[in-house]
């Protein structure tokens, strides 16, 4: 029988590393680190689940290794008997499997992408007298190369089709090895699937830093996907914290840290889980701001009153200055700094946005190249070259399909 008392935290997509335009961020993970570790021991946690994106890059520092691995040596240290960890598509693979066989060790449970042994991501965790309690679906970040066999000459969307049923294939295939093992031991437990992906419907913000996982957008899967048998599954990739399609037990728990300024205003949270037999209690615990993102915009004066007022509260804020004023504000930088000198704020960028780029046709006023993601800048580029219609939707798949290869190249170096 299921454990009456299995208490179960998920979160994701920390990034260890992150900067934020060339700000690095430690403080903030360390600040969140302890908070989290405090959070584990008012909740009396006992699986700690992390969907991938642990971190920023697959070269993390060294500053950034030490971090994650002294969180981890705390964890253990407390009521939390298992953590559970999955790869995302920011992180590489071998790099969070070097250590695998030494934390499992320690029940620090490490999945850093596809395995050709199903087995491998169906774990069977047990509590503290070795009864078995939870089973979690390690899903990772399923790469491409995982999930689909490239065919000579096929077009776009048969690539599409075959991404989506590759990953379909993958949940079935762990679904039933699940089934399988609970039915050989007569065991009727709660299943937690994990998953690092873009769910269909999913809500992003600008700024965010999420990339696309697949060409195209058939590869946004639906919630069918999971299967009927999660109790709740546990995803990571996008970092607004949301449930999938309407469903209280499909969860994004989100990021921890705002990653960009888009995100400064929003409530990050991580999702608590405390199962009755295998109906979880889902409640959302939200995360402290551990520094405040603000960003300032408008004409000369309306920056310098805002900036004043920080100064005034003693802000040490990450700030950023967008001048959308129709004046001359002469050396916007320097004047800016005259302003903070002395003052706790730092200023992480500053922007003229009426420096408009007339090549690219700005749509919107003001518009500058720092609103408009890669592939926005070669669809403009497209219309500007007067490229036929029907002779853009291939070549923006072509180019979709290099940027994503070099992103797979970057995350296969190590």
């Amino acid at each position: 029988m299921a454990n009456a008392h299995l208490r179960v935290l998920h979160t994701s997509d920390w990034h260890l590393g992150v900067s934020l335009h060339n700000q690095k961020r430690y403080d903030e993970f360390q600040a969140f680190f302890d908070w989290l570790i405090q959070t584990i021991k008012e909740k009396d946690i006992h699986v700690l689940l992390i969907a991938g994106d642990i971190f920023d890059t697959t070269t993390p520092s060294n500053h950034a290794q030490e971090l994650y691995y002294q969180f981890l040596c705390q964890v253990v240290q407390t009521s939390c008997r298992h953590v559970v960890i999955t790869g995302g598509n920011h992180d590489s693979p071998s790099f969070l499997n070097a250590p695998k066989d030494l934390l499992k060790a320690f029940s620090i449970h490490v999945v850093g992408q596809a395995t050709n042994r199903i087995d491998d991501e169906v774990l069977l965790l047990k509590d503290k007298a070795g009864t078995p309690e939870l089973v979690v679906l390690a899903v990772p970040y399923l790469r491409d190369r995982d999930i689909r066999l490239s065919s000579a000459g096929e077009s776009s969307s048969d690539k599409e089709k075959k991404m989506l049923d590759g990953i379909k294939t993958h949940y079935a295939a762990v679904n039933d090895k699940a089934t399988e093992l609970l039915a050989s031991q007569g065991l009727d437990l709660p299943i937690i699937s994990m998953g690092h992906l873009f769910a269909a419907g999913g809500e992003t913000i600008d700024g965010d830093g999420v990339r696309e996982l697949y060409i195209g957008t058939l590869a946004h899967v639906n919630s069918t996907v999971f299967g009927q048998i999660p109790d709740y599954v546990a995803l990571g990739h996008l970092h607004v914290p949301q449930k999938v399609q309407n469903q209280e037990t499909i969860r994004y728990s989100g990021s921890p840290l705002p990653m960009g300024f888009g995100e400064a205003k929003q409530q990050k949270q991580v999702c608590f889980l405390e199962f009755s037999g295998k109906t979880p209690q889902i409640s959302l615990i939200p995360v402290p701001k551990f520094k405040d993102l603000v960003s300032i915009n408008g004409n000369w004066a309306e920056i310098k009153t805002q900036l004043q007022a920080l100064i005034a509260k003693k802000s040490n804020a990450l700030t950023e200055i967008i001048y959308d004023g129709h004046d001359d504000p002469g050396n916007l930088r320097e004047e800016v700094e005259k302003i903070v000198a002395g003052s706790a704020l730092e200023i992480l960028r500053i922007k003229n946005a009426c420096i408009a780029y007339a090549i690219l046709r700005p749509t919107a006023k003001d518009e500058t190249l720092d609103d408009l993601t890669v592939t926005e800048v070669f669809q403009r580029l497209l219309d500007l070259k007067g490229v036929p219609e029907d002779q853009q939707k291939e070549l923006l798949l072509t180019y979709q399909e290099a940027v994503q290869d070099l992103q797979e190249k970057d995350a296969q170096a190590d």
